[in-house]
């Protein structure tokens, strides 16, 4: 029986968290719109987004737990950001394989 190295497993892990948490447009949405702004007010993603307020916060709650995302709480609003450092590693795995796939 092979012995899975723990680091790969452990990088493949974290790819396909960070991925999940990408996995739906209206997330996208938010990352971009935050990328753009470089912070945001809950409200105002309501807005932008389009979608009913219980529904962004699912995404947003799914987002923060896969860390792409903070939120602080400035009362009575919660302020969001991108945590670029978490998405390093989903960077490096997609540069890799442009590498690979690049021709010479």
């Amino acid at each position: 029986m092979a012995v899975r190295d723990t680091r790969r497993v452990s990088e493949e892990e974290t790819f396909a968290a960070l991925a999940k948490a990408l996995g739906h447009p209206a997330r996208i949405g938010i990352v971009m719109l935050l990328d753009q702004r470089q912070g945001c007010i809950g409200c105002d993603i309501v807005e932008e987004i389009g979608l009913a307020q219980s529904t962004t916060s699912e995404h947003l709650r799914i987002l923060k737990a896969a860390g792409i995302i903070t939120g602080e709480i400035e009362r009575p609003r919660v302020c969001y950001s991108l945590n670029p450092a978490a998405l390093e590693p989903l960077r490096r795995f997609l540069n890799a394989l442009d590498a690979v796939a690049a021709p010479e």
